[in-house]
């Protein structure tokens, strides 16, 4: 029996004011992409004609800071590690359009694009949808870190929308840490030391990324009602003696998990990008309380698109 979902209604149809967009493509002067590319940019420049907006392109490798302030949507034409990458930049007032440049052929070429929303063939029509307010909008959670150095200085990691990992820089070497739960007035909590591969965190939609296929957690029911504020940890291979069923091993959790490194040097990874290193003695604090990103669909909700999870 597969991981299952009971229901969830996590959108809302609403009308969009649109006067700054920025399109992100992806750089690699593949005829496929650049191609995509003069689709988008057509359709922006017909659209023009009736809307009144400001547009503007750049490439993934060339964005700064100052790109992502005040676009009312960011439009990201890649695939899914496109989407990861750019959306670490977006906070929670701008809106994300993905337009998935090669969708995966029958015979395997492309990207599966899950995260994203829209293709080249179909940006035209989509983006009339997006200017009258006829699309869908996901208001999705994502995982943070927050790292108390000993110094006393407070790093934020970038916001992920898949996962995140806290391990030791040389994965030939053991992370260890002290792990600290609260307990949630059911079971007790957690403080106990750890030395493991270091922990995977991730959101409900990232667990198909990474997190399955470090543990089997085929069996697991997730409820509506918790998708939003639960999140999923991980002590990667744990000694067998310790993986006891009381969350320290794994736990699908909506409390912070503390970490006290008990290593020289370690680092954050958030979705695979920038790491954030830290060194022995550091506290970091996980959960899934960052800014929340505010991802569009057109046909369907994105949680439709993990019905095998569904119970």
């Amino acid at each position: 029996m597969g991981v299952r979902l009971i229901s969830c209604s996590h959108f809302a149809r609403v009308g969009i004011g649109m006067n700054r967009l920025l399109v992100v493509f992806k750089k690699n002067h593949e005829k496929v992409h650049d191609g995509a590319l003069n689709v988008v940019t057509n359709a922006l420049e017909s659209a023009k004609k009736e809307s009144k907006f400001v547009y503007t392109t750049v490439a993934r490798e060339e964005v700064c800071r100052n790109d992502f302030l005040g676009p009312d949507i960011v439009i990201v034409l890649g695939g899914d590690g496109t989407l990861t990458s750019i959306a670490h930049s977006v906070d929670d007032k701008a809106l994300v359009m993905g337009v998935n440049s090669h969708p995966m052929n029958g015979s395997g070429e492309g990207s599966y694009g899950f995260f994203m929303g829209s293709d080249p063939t179909r940006f035209p029509s989509d983006l009339k949808k997006v200017l009258s307010g006829r699309c869908i909008v996901n208001t999705l959670p994502r995982l943070q870190a927050e790292i108390l150095t000993t110094s006393g200085n407070v790093i934020r990691s970038d916001p992920a929308l898949n996962d995140l990992l806290v391990a030791n820089t040389h994965q030939y070497q053991p992370s260890k840490y002290r792990l600290e739960r609260r307990g949630n007035g059911v079971g007790n909590g957690i403080d106990i030391q750890q030395s493991s591969s270091g922990m995977l965190f991730s959101t409900f939609l990232g667990q198909g990324a990474w997190f399955r296929h470090a543990i089997d957690i085929e069996d697991k029911k997730f409820s509506k009602s918790e998708i939003d504020d639960h999140y999923l940890a991980l002590s990667r291979d744990l000694p067998l003696n310790m993986r006891e069923n009381n969350g320290s091993h794994w736990a699908w959790t909506n409390r912070p998990t503390v970490l006290t490194s008990d290593m020289h040097r370690g680092y954050v990874v958030a979705d695979g990008w920038d790491e954030i290193h830290f060194t022995r003695g550091a506290r970091i604090t996980v959960d899934n309380n960052g800014p929340k990103l505010r991802l569009i669909t057109f046909d369907e909700e994105i949680y439709k698109r993990v019905s095998n999870l569904r119970v």
